[in-house]
Order: C-alpha cells, then sequence, then structure tokens
C-alpha cells in the first residue's frame, strides 16, 4: 500500500484526472445553475447538492461497471457506413437536449419571460405543484448526470486503470463543484449578461456532444478555450461598467 502511494505516477494520474474532470464539470455547474432556477429561492441550494450527490454516485457506479461501459463504445447498428453504439445514442440525446433546453432558455431571455418560480402556501394544489416542478428539475439533472457522467469516466480511464485513482480523483473533483455550486449559481443569476454566455456555452456544449454522437470530433481544448475567451472578454465589459458607475456615483 505504502509502495503503491509512493509511486509519483499515480499521484501524477490523480491529480491530472482531477483537474481534467474538475474543467470538464464546468458545464454540469453552468447546466445545474441554469435549471434550478426555476425553483424557488430556498430549494434550488439543495436541488444542486442533490444533483451533484447523484452525478457522484454515478460515476463511481460507472467506475466499479467498467466493463459494461467500455462495452457501450461497441457498434450496434450502422447508418450510410457509420458504425452507431449505445454510447453515441447517449451523446446524441444528450446533445440535442442540451440544444433544445439552452434555445428555449435563450429565447424566454430574449423575450423577456419570467422564469422565477412564486413561492408561497396556496394549499395542496401549490405543494404539489411545487413537488412536481423540483420532480421536473431533478429528472433533467439526472438525464444530463447521466451524459457526463458517462463522458467524465471513459475519460478518466483512457488516463489510467488504476480504480482506486479514478474513484478518489472524481470524489475530489465533485467535492470542489459542491463548494463552487452556489457562488457560480448566485453570479450567474445576478448578472444578466452572464447568464446569456452560460446558455451560449451549453448551446455550444450541446452541439459537441452531437457531433461526438456522430463521430466528430471536436477538440474540447478548442471548446473551453473559445468560452475562456469569452468569459474574458465580458469580465472586462464588466469591470469597465462598475468603473463607470463609481465614477458617475462620485
Amino acid at each position: 500500500m505504502l509502495e503503491w502511494l509512493a509511486n509519483p505516477e499515480i499521484w501524477i494520474s490523480f491529480l491530472s484526472i482531477a483537474i481534467l474532470e474538475i474543467v470538464l464539470g464546468i458545464d454540469n455547474l453552468i447546466f445545474l445553475s441554469i435549471v434550478t432556477e426555476r425553483l424557488p429561492a430556498e430549494q434550488q441550494p439543495r436541488a444542486r447538492k442533490i444533483g451533484l450527490i447523484l452525478a457522484l454516485v454515478g460515476r463511481i457506479g460507472l467506475l466499479f461497471a467498467i466493463t459494461w461501459v467500455i462495452g457501450l463504445t461497441r457498434p450496434i447498428f450502422e447508418v450510410m457506413d457509420l458504425a452507431i453504439s449505445w454510447r453515441d445514442i447517449l451523446l446524441l440525446a444528450g446533445g440535442l437536449f442540451l440544444i433544445a433546453k439552452a434555445t428555449t432558455e435563450i429565447h424566454a431571455e430574449v423575450e423577456g419571460q419570467a422564469h422565477a418560480a412564486k413561492s408561497g402556501d396556496n394549499g395542496g394544489a401549490a405543494v404539489r405543484a411545487g413537488t412536481a416542478a423540483f420532480a421536473g428539475v431533478m429528472l433533467q439533472v439526472i438525464a444530463l448526470d447521466i451524459v457526463f457522467s458517462l463522458d467524465s469516466v471513459l475519460t478518466a480511464v483512457g488516463m489510467t486503470r488504476e480504480i482506486p485513482v479514478m474513484v478518489a480523483a472524481i470524489v475530489v473533483a465533485i467535492l470542489v463543484m459542491i463548494f463552487a455550486a452556489e457562488p457560480v449559481a448566485n453570479f450567474v443569476q445576478r448578472h444578466p449578461t452572464m447568464k446569456m454566455l452560460a446558455l451560449s456555452f451549453l448551446l455550444l456544449i450541446g452541439t459537441t456532444l452531437v457531433a461526438d454522437g456522430l463521430h466528430f470530433e471536436i477538440p474540447k481544448g478548442y471548446v473551453y478555450f473559445a468560452v475562456l475567451y469569452a468569459v474574458l472578454v465580458e469580465a472586462l465589459n464588466w469591470l469597465r461598467g462598475r468603473r463607470r458607475r463609481k465614477e458617475r456615483a462620485a
């Protein structure tokens, strides 16, 4: 055991997977912050924590079923010389769902439709409506967790075959995401332009998932660089606007 822990290759694999899982988890955090915004304010933190805990359980479960996961990459039928596997079907379904969800939310933001869920005690009907809304949000979170978890596990397996290393790295990554979930959600909700940028990011991720499902690989480095560049530009605009407001107030 001590020799295993003293092996530098083990620690390099652990750090590499943990960092990569955190980076790949950004889209998961953004989706959680967007989709849980429809819930009453008091339910939103609980929904985000449950979503991330389910993501952790799902990823660890997939790691211990690694033979089955790898089997999902085997072709099950062909369409116009394109071999389709269960992984491709899941990526296509998840990508199309993300595109539809992001497009709907962008349309609602542009049209100015209200999304905030109204709280208040209106009797049994209101309780049932609140429960249905929470259940609907969690179903969306679970559906995307399956897609993100599959992609995450396949990425981890490509870097090491040591199950304990992968489990430890994924646990650390999810703990970081749980810690960052509330600040990210609050920041996105407080700044409408950042929310629009986040929705555009989800649209881009959905497109890459569909492309991956059709065997057109788009390097994730390009995608995240484009998003990072857009975020930096928006941050500069935000700082510029803040400085101008201070000057006017003075």
